[in-house]
């Protein structure tokens, strides 16, 4: 059986598919990724098979720039990507047996799947981007009425992806003989989507709406090493402090020295993790290392707590390590997960407002003191969703 596995995102929309690709593998069956030619050369190195899609998400997780200023500048920006969907993906998809989109921004996806005459399956990796009147969408560029309840913010919400959506994905399957689509969020979304969260984490509450399977999250294994001056810098001393941000935006070009300042005020030293905001810190100091990518599930349980922006991956294998986190919401469902920690106990928000080394000290100081509730927590996430997915898709062949 040959499954599709596909997204437009950021490494936290990625990795989750290539940890369930790597175990429908193992099962005898054959994946294939289909995504953002920035994870091209990670994913070949895994052995994988890949097709980059899309234009580099990369570039767009910087300060952003509006795309276009005006009503007309925004239509021709969705059009156009919309456009290019529908051009690309029906040969992506050529002689697959089962499409899987993660998220919901694969317009194509699901007319494609349509086309071929394929099963389509569309996954989500946090409860709040799937309808429920229990939740409110999580906050998007659009806007809305906060102040509303669940159920209206809802509805305003499937109303504007018509309104932004709509007239660009019914042209493309007019055009492709395909009847037009009501309502384009279940129709990207569909009737019977999946939940890759961790059901301790990120209980799915309900819905009427939709019917969702959670899976648990899709978790890769762990390695077995860290590079070797990250292995010497965490010998050296005390557990260290990780601070990281993903693919996260960060204006403020101080942020990795009030990192810095923030674990020393605790009397810890310090890993910074670059990422795409290329953060710095230290100087060289011998107290702080600043580090590409790491296997987070090798780092996490070495460290003393984990500083990051909130992903659900992150989120995830912080939890699953037993140390407490700081999460440092930015946009979507950062806020989600944010809340759910401080829910938990197993750690803190740092509140909004700007990013200080004041500010950051006392979240980290808060959050130590969740140590022994994170390590209660630990055994309770599970480690199987990756291999709980696998073997469902197979099954649906």
């Amino acid at each position: 059986m040959r499954i599709l596995l596909s997204t437009i995102g950021s490494r936290g929309d990625v990795e989750p598919l290539v940890a369930v690709a790597l175990r429908i593998r193992e099962a005898g069956g054959e994946a294939r990724l289909c995504v953002p030619p920035d994870f091209r050369e990670w994913i070949e190195e895994l052995g994988l098979p890949v097709t980059p899609f899309g234009p580099s998400v990369r570039p767009g997780a910087g300060p952003r720039r509006p795309a276009g200023t005006t009503p007309l500048a925004r239509r021709r920006l969705i059009e156009g990507t919309v456009a290019l969907q529908f051009e690309q993906y029906p040969a992506v998809a050529a002689g697959c047996d089962l499409i899987v989109g993660g998220g919901p921004m694969l317009f194509a996806a699901p007319s494609v799947a349509e086309m071929l005459r394929v099963p389509y399956l569309n996954v989500h990796f946090c409860p709040v981007s799937l309808p429920s009147p229990h939740h409110a969408p999580p906050p998007v560029a659009w806007g809305g009425d906060t102040t509303a309840d669940a159920g209206r913010q809802w509805a305003d919400d499937a109303r504007r992806w018509n309104e932004h959506w709509g007239p660009a994905v019914n042209e493309q399957r007019k055009a492709a003989g395909l009847a037009a689509v009501d309502d384009v969020r279940a129709h990207l979304f569909t009737a019977r989507p999946w939940l890759a969260a961790d059901p301790v984490l990120g209980p799915w509450p309900g819905s009427g709406e939709v019917t969702v399977t959670q899976t648990g999250a899709w978790i890769r294994p762990a390695g077995d090493t860290l590079p070797p001056e990250v292995e010497a810098f965490l010998d050296a001393g005390e557990p260290p402090i990780y601070f990281g941000l993903g693919s996260t935006p960060v204006g403020n070009r101080g942020v990795g020295d009030a990192m810095l300042a923030a674990a020393r005020a605790s009397g810890r030293r310090a890993i910074v993790a670059r990422g795409w905001a290329e953060l710095s810190a230290g100087g060289g100091a011998p107290d702080c290392l600043v580090v590409g990518e790491l296997d987070h599930q090798a780092l996490f349980p070495r460290v003393a707590a984990a500083v990051h922006h909130g992903g659900a991956g992150t989120t995830t294998a912080v939890a699953r390590a037993g140390v407490p986190q700081v999460i440092l919401p930015h946009r979507y469902d950062q806020f989600y997960w944010a809340g759910r920690v401080a829910e938990l106990g197993i750690g803190a928000a740092h509140p909004a407002g700007p990013l200080t080394a004041e500010s950051l000290a006392g979240v980290v100081e808060t959050a130590l003191r969740a140590g022994p509730a994170a390590r209660d927590l630990a055994p309770r996430v599970r480690a199987d969703g990756a291999s709980v997915a696998a073997a469902g898709l197979l099954a649906l062949g």
